[in-house]
């Protein structure tokens, strides 16, 4: 079986799992999903009804009109709900809610993919060549405090279409400044809360304010790579980091100085094919572990993603290739291939270690010359 194949072979359910549920909650697990609903999803129900009705009455929405069960998780249940008097979407067009219900507690579920989705969509407005991002109308645990839901845009996904939009569309979301609206006023590294890459911890500590490359070098060595590393536990890795590696990571970075000192940009984080899909003939991206971070991060998981020339030219138009990017690829490659190690076991240590050992060559060839 090839890496590819693997890659799409142990996500598979997931695939299957967005189609009922649009934007997934960062503590998902990618490689868990069942669509059968659970007894604890249902038991959500009567308080989730009263709490839309009131939901809905105080956002100067009418009230509950229709709502429709669209399928469950083993973690949550999904409705798509109307309102008699409906708010606009931004294309002066009644919007309806998808609505995601847990037994759990709203900081456990529901929080950190809120906060997420909140900060993309602030950073995809502006212009028409931008990603349709749903808009977060409510957050919260039931007034009963037995369970949680969240509210959000409903958006009629469709399959991936044109990658040359994609592409520009992402450059836009990575050119968005770090502001308040966008959850990150001290234009800092990291997020509001730490979060999962599928099932598996990502924290998220922020950096010093106006942070830049060293503050950045230093977030990766600690927060990704050697999270993952620490994690994986295997001997050979965790060798070639720690004694070969980090303590010469800064190398790869002395380019992006002065002028091109990293600034934050907000990454999807998770970027692959099958978080990847249209909404109302734009492009949408869902299932994210969000983070502000160095733009060239994105593309860990290109190896799985399928982009072709069209996605690059319209990212490119927008942000060009920075001298060094093809050196520190695997830096970023290795993060996602530990993460699916972590996740999958298997293959992806090999892939993994064969990043690292190429990097080693790089900060050698960096040494000597």
């Amino acid at each position: 079986m090839t890496l590819m194949t693997r890659c799409f072979a142990a996500a598979s359910p997931l695939i299957l799992q967005k189609t009922l549920a649009f934007y997934s909650p960062v503590i998902l697990p990618r490689h868990a999903v069942s669509m059968s609903r659970r007894p604890t999803a249902q038991s959500a129900l009567a308080p989730l009804d009263q709490d839309l009705e009131a939901w809905a009455s105080t956002s100067g929405f009418g009230g509950v009109e229709k709502s429709i069960p669209a399928g469950s998780s083993g973690w949550a249940s999904f409705r798509k709900v109307t309102v008699t008097d409906p708010p606009t979407n931004d294309y002066d067009e009644p919007t309806s809610f998808f609505v995601k219900s847990s037994s759990r507690s709203s900081k456990e579920m529901f929080y950190g993919e809120a906060l997420g989705l909140e900060a993309m969509y602030a950073c995809s407005q502006g212009s028409e060549d931008t990603l349709r991002i749903p808009k977060v109308f409510h957050y919260g645990d039931y007034s009963s405090g037995k369970g949680s839901f969240v509210v959000m845009e409903y958006l009629n996904l469709a399959g991936r279409s044109d990658d040359r939009a994609l592409g520009k569309a992402v450059a836009r979301m990575h050119l968005a400044p770090a502001t308040e609206k966008a959850g990150n006023p001290t234009k800092a590294f990291g997020f509001a809360v730490d979060n999962t890459i599928g099932s598996t911890p990502q924290p998220n500590p922020w950096t010093k304010p106006n942070s830049g490359t060293k503050e950045w070098v230093e977030f990766f060595r600690d927060h990704r790579i050697g999270h993952q590393i620490n994690l994986a536990g295997d001997p050979y890795c965790s060798n070639l980091w720690n004694n070969d590696i980090a303590p010469r990571l800064h190398l790869l970075f002395e380019d992006l100085k002065g002028e091109k000192e990293i600034k934050p940009s907000l990454l999807h984080g998770d970027l692959w094919s099958g978080n990847i899909g249209s909404a109302d003939g734009k492009p949408s991206i869902y299932d994210p572990a969000v983070y502000w971070g160095h733009h060239e991060a994105e593309w860990g998981m290109a190896w799985c993603a399928g982009f072709g020339p069209q996605f690059w030219e319209g990212y490119r138009s927008l942000i060009p290739q920075d001298e060094g990017f093809l050196d520190r690829k695997p830096l970023y490659d290795a993060y996602h291939q530990l993460n699916h190690y972590n996740l999958f076991g298997g293959g992806y240590i090999g892939s993994a270690r064969s990043d690292l050992e190429n990097l080693k060559k790089k900060l050698n060839a960096k040494e000597k010359s």
